[in-house]
């Protein structure tokens, strides 16, 4: 821990656990988003039937996984680390502060969030910051994960598929979708956090009936009983509205990276989506992944918190017994 709560290393490692967490226990439901995306043929219940019939559909489900564990845990260990960063600057900007950037609240009020509390502007702009920096930074084992994912290729191990991808693209295939990954990732994240805070705010102005008196106690309490619950809600509306917003970038990202040959780049890829298969392909799999993305993001978010909450709470009673 560092002086001021928990440390980067903390926030990285939550990062990493939920991230990974969240990944295993939703596989299956990545794996069939990019079946229904990858051809304008493909429907949810004809993928399930293909899988269901073909030999070990239980592990088929969960094809993909270690390139999808690595991408999303390490993903999410750099986005929230960084997030952390950049929220913890700008709450510490006097500047920003007095130009409303930063928003203040009353002591007496209730909170479900161990994060500083940010104005629209700073939570849309720090989330989309992080969120397109940590995808950068991963993008080639996104690709491996999609393709993975796809029965359009074999790999067999990700040495495999790293040697196959350099063969017959070079190291630009590793990089295949990056524009329409950014276009969706940033706006998504920039959203999510956006809307997260909001609704977190509105949840507890809802729960609070009577002001919480100023004792360290009972606001301790309230944080240990109900934040895990808001910060949950919170997440899985956040997560909805954000996923319908931008999942033509998604269904684009995924023709790219899957067929780079044939659809170029992003400006390409939705030009011919549209004009072959219609406004309906820019939302294939919009339910699986506003499904996936909603208990992904709702459950990586809340544990996320949770562990910085009670690192801040442990924290504080050292330094209370200090004293």
């Amino acid at each position: 821990m560092s002086d001021g709560g928990p440390s980067p290393a903390f926030h990285f490692l939550a990062g990493l656990s939920t991230g990974m967490l969240s990944a295993l226990l939703l596989q299956p439901a990545d794996l069939l988003k990019t079946r229904v995306q990858q051809s304008p043929s493909s429907s949810l219940i004809g993928t399930w039937r293909e899988i269901a019939s073909g030999p070990r559909p239980l592990l088929q489900l969960w094809r993909g996984t270690l390139p999808s564990v690595i991408r999303t845990g390490f993903g999410s260990a750099l986005y929230f680390s960084s997030l952390n960063a950049l929220r913890q600057h700008v709450a510490r900007a006097k500047l920003l502060t007095s130009a409303g950037i930063v928003s203040t609240s009353s002591p007496n009020m209730a909170h479900s969030s161990s994060l500083p509390r940010l104005s629209n502007l700073a939570n849309l702009t720090t989330g989309a910051i992080a969120r397109a920096s940590a995808g950068f930074i991963l993008m080639p084992i996104t690709v491996v994960k999609v393709r993975y994912e796809s029965n359009l290729y074999t790999y067999r191990s990700l040495w495999g598929a790293g040697t196959a991808i350099i063969q017959s693209e070079g190291l630009r295939g590793f990089f295949s979708g990056f524009g329409a990954t950014a276009v969706r990732d940033a706006p998504y994240a920039g959203l999510y956090v956006l809307f997260y805070e909001q609704l977190k705010s509105r949840l507890n102005a809802l729960r609070a009936v009577t002001p919480i008196s100023d004792s360290l106690d009972l606001r301790r309490e309230m944080r240990s009983r109900v934040s895990a619950p808001i910060n949950f809600a919170s997440g899985v509306l956040a997560a909805g509205l954000a996923t319908a917003i931008t999942n033509p970038f998604d269904a684009i990202k995924t023709r790219i990276q899957l067929m780079p040959g044939k659809y170029g780049n992003m400006i390409i890829a939705g030009r011919y989506m549209l004009r072959e298969e219609g406004v309906r392909s820019l939302f294939d799999g919009l339910g699986l992944r506003m499904g996936r993305k909603a208990l992904s993001s709702a459950l990586a978010w809340t544990l996320y918190e949770e562990l910085i909450r009670r690192a801040e709470l442990g924290w504080g009673a050292k330094n209370e017994q200090a004293l």
